[in-house]
């Protein structure tokens, strides 16, 4: 097939230094078994319909689960972006991704708890919070249950934030308490206030047209099939398809 995802030598060479040790028998072709999950997340296949010149599916997904459990994509994309980011301005931002029923089939407390699915009038869904650097590249990801507030998001990635002058962010993120906190860790705000509060918020206008940046890198995230259609139960390899994504999109 002449649309086959190929990693090139000089993105393995990037890559290896997040895989985890092999222990006793040595692993079949990393190249060959990762280009193969890319594959899958990019296009949103199962994982039996994996093209044979990736080797067995069933190799691709027991490398894939395996190595979400121990949070290697997510590593790699961490990793990556520490070594490369332009983070003199960082923004933040939410946005929404519909769950498939094989992600959503919340039966009771053993099925439903910790899924972070959550229903809303658009219907089960997952909100994804990021922190991207200047450029738009993504930092850090956060999930929770689609109808949890931008405020929750924020507060739980306030302490890993990175060092900045310059936090973008819309007005869903004007609050008080949050500016502050970026006060307090010496990083401007450039948040316009709601429309609710009495006395008008200053910010750099102009400044503030550069987070069109964070809505095309979510954009681009989406264009990945597995990424904006949530079939993964697990939410901890759902967030491996995101970082995985990311990874290649930006960080590569």
């Amino acid at each position: 097939m002449s649309n086959l995802f190929w990693l090139t030598d000089a993105q393995m060479d990037r890559l290896r230094p997040f895989f985890p040790r092999p222990h006793g028998k040595p692993r079949v072709d990393d190249r060959r078994v990762l280009s193969g999950i890319i594959f899958i997340n990019r296009n949103g296949l199962r994982w039996c319909d994996a093209p044979r010149e990736y080797g067995p599916p069933k190799t691709l997904y027991n490398r894939w689960k395996r190595w979400s459990d121990k949070g290697v994509f997510a590593r790699m994309m961490e990793g990556l972006a520490a070594e490369g980011s332009e983070q003199k301005t960082i923004m933040i931002d939410a946005t929404y991704l519909k769950a498939h029923r094989t992600a959503s089939s919340l039966r009771g407390e053993k099925g439903g708890r910790g899924r972070l699915i959550g229903r809303t009038k658009g219907g089960p869904n997952t909100k994804l919070h990021a922190v991207t650097d200047a450029t738009g590249r993504p930092i850090r990801f956060f999930m929770t249950t689609g109808e949890v507030s931008d405020y929750t998001g924020a507060a739980a990635m306030l302490s890993s934030l990175p060092t900045a002058d310059w936090l973008l962010a819309d007005r869903g993120y004007d609050a008080d308490w949050f500016r502050d906190a970026l006060k307090d860790k010496g990083i401007r705000a450039c948040i316009p206030g709601r429309k609710s509060r009495g006395k008008v918020v200053r910010y750099d206008k102009r400044r503030y047209k550069r987070r069109n940046r964070i809505k095309i890198m979510f954009g681009r995230l989406k264009d990945w099939r597995r990424v904006a259609t949530r079939y993964d139960r697990c939410p901890k390899v759902f967030l491996s398809a995101i970082a995985l994504a990311a990874t290649v999109l930006f960080w590569l």
